[in-house]
């Protein structure tokens, strides 16, 4: 299984990776694989201010529906386009193409504070 070191873990599953103020968030390869295959990411939480913690929107698979939750508090600013034809993304690159949405962070030391990559390798063991 893959944890990729320069991304940040949320104990629900999530990873984040920063670039200035603008973050981009997805699904862990743990979740994915739990999940089965991803059929539908909806998320309706564009341009909402949400806090950390909150369900930014949701992912069907082909036998339960699952919220995601926000790693960090912020700004939603997009959802990726790509996975409304591709959703089956998410399970074939979750750290790349299957990525979700994109946000502004409130305060980027939010996102040092989550899981390192073996704190969360560790979590899902």
């Amino acid at each position: 299984m893959n944890f990729p070191a320069n991304l940040r873990y949320t104990k629900d599953h999530e990873w984040i990776s920063l670039d200035g103020t603008t973050a981009t968030i997805g699904i862990t390869e743990f979740a994915q694989g739990e999940l089965g295959d991803i059929v539908y990411v909806e998320v309706d939480s564009i341009g909402k201010k949400l806090e950390a913690g909150a369900v930014f929107g949701t992912v069907e698979a082909v036998k339960t529906v699952s919220d995601l939750f926000l790693p960090v508090s912020g700004t939603i600013l997009e959802l990726n386009a790509e996975l409304a034809g591709t959703p089956e993304s998410v399970n074939s690159d979750p750290y790349g193409s299957g990525w979700m949405i994109k946000m502004t962070v409130d305060n980027p030391a939010d996102v040092e504070a989550l899981m390192d990559a073996e704190a969360y390798k560790a979590l899902v063991a």
